[in-house]
């Protein structure tokens, strides 16, 4: 089947890293590994953040040129076509202005992967951009939930001939890595001067306005509240435009390594104690799973889905979001009792293991892309 894949928010080949772009990149090869022919048909990026209504009518105008330009481009004998097109992540600041268009007017199945609809933005700021997902949700064959907290308002206005799935957030885990962690600890800590016999703790995160940087603030104020005679230490891990100020909440026992590739990061996963991070308004969190998947018990908010990937009181502690005097007593918790902590990582490795890997989701996903194309009338 010829797929065609489209993330309004942010392109899976896009040069900036996050979460929201290796999700993209994991279901883009997801697709490809059942069999499927997938292709990115556009990298047109919807995002509007500040509610500004003429930028919102500027988009939604490229929204209807691009799409009349696919649809000629792919209604042209001799050219690639999609059987069916497949959208990832689509909520009221980044709709799809695009795949609903262009599979009406080819008459092909449209799957939506990560649809988030929030009724109090019918008024208000985002209220055009509202419109748009709404007309989306309602045009779309199926809709992939990968967060357990959207389905509730989704589910107020899905077609009854609209298929509803559940998608744990995945990741490729490699079961062949041969882990050697007393070497990499050794490594980091004569690379940034730690005592090996204190307890790192470790937050990764992008430093930009907005969620993340209320996540840091969080984070910090936690740190001032923990209660242990253990030594500790924190290493952060991102980069972007709020570094200074993100730096500048912390006072002391802080590591800061910037931005780091998939195999530096590795080295971190598998040589750090306890993983943190505050989770405000948190889709999930890709760093958090793979944290999970390396063994690592971890202390998270409890905002969006961040409790499909961190089972309360069996890989790690759920806090109250934005509660830093609840966030440090249970990392206070950790940081007290090694025997939980071995415990948790155990059960985190088994469970990312189980219910997170890229084959079993993988599986999963192609069974329903496939039913819903033979449903929508395909061979």
């Amino acid at each position: 089947m010829n797929i065609g894949f489209y993330a309004p928010l942010k392109s899976p080949d896009s040069a900036i890293p996050s979460g929201d772009r290796e999700m993209a990149m994991l279901l883009f090869s997801s697709l490809q590994s059942q069999g499927h022919e997938v292709k990115l048909v556009s990298r047109f990026k919807s995002r509007e953040p500040e509610g500004l209504d003429e930028r919102q009518k500027q988009l939604q105008l490229q929204g209807e040129q691009i799409s009349k330009e696919l649809i000629q481009e792919f209604s042209t004998i001799g050219n690639w076509r999609p059987d069916l097109w497949f959208t990832y992540h689509m909520f009221y600041k980044a709709p799809d202005l695009i795949g609903p268009k262009v599979s009406a007017a080819l008459k092909i199945p449209y799957v939506v992967a990560e649809a988030s609809h929030s009724p109090k933005r019918a008024r208000g700021r985002w209220s055009l951009f509202h419109e748009e997902v709404e007309k989306t949700i309602a045009h779309a064959d199926l809709i992939i939930g990968m967060n357990t907290n959207d389905h509730a308002a989704i589910k107020q206005i899905i077609r009854d001939n609209t298929r509803y799935e559940e998608l744990r957030p995945f990741l490729k885990i490699n079961k062949d890595r041969k882990r050697d962690e007393i070497t990499e600890r050794r490594y980091l800590e004569k690379k940034h001067k730690l005592p090996l016999d204190s307890i790192w703790l470790l937050a990764v995160g992008m430093m930009r306005d907005g969620d993340k940087f209320a996540s840091y603030k969080v984070l910090s104020e936690a740190l001032t509240k923990i209660n242990t005679n253990k030594n500790w230490d924190l290493i952060i891990i991102g980069d972007g435009p709020l570094r200074a100020e993100v730096e500048k909440l912390f006072s002391q026992k802080i590591v800061f390594t910037g931005q780091l590739t998939s195999n530096q990061l590795q080295k971190y996963y598998s040589s750090a104690d306890i993983f943190l991070w505050p989770a405000i308004n948190e889709a999930y969190g890709m760093a958090l799973l793979e944290a999970q998947s390396s063994g690592m018990p971890a202390v998270a908010g409890d905002s969006g889905g961040v409790g499909d990937i961190l089972r309360d009181n069996e890989t790690g502690f759920l806090s109250k979001q934005g509660d830093a005097a609840d966030f440090a007593d249970k990392a206070s918790a950790l940081i007290d009792n090694l025997e939980l902590r071995r415990i948790m990582a155990r059960n985190a490795r088994m469970i990312t293991n189980r219910d997170h890997s890229f084959d079993l989701n993988s599986n999963k996903l192609g069974i329903w892309v496939s039913e819903t194309y033979s449903q929508f009338g395909g061979l």
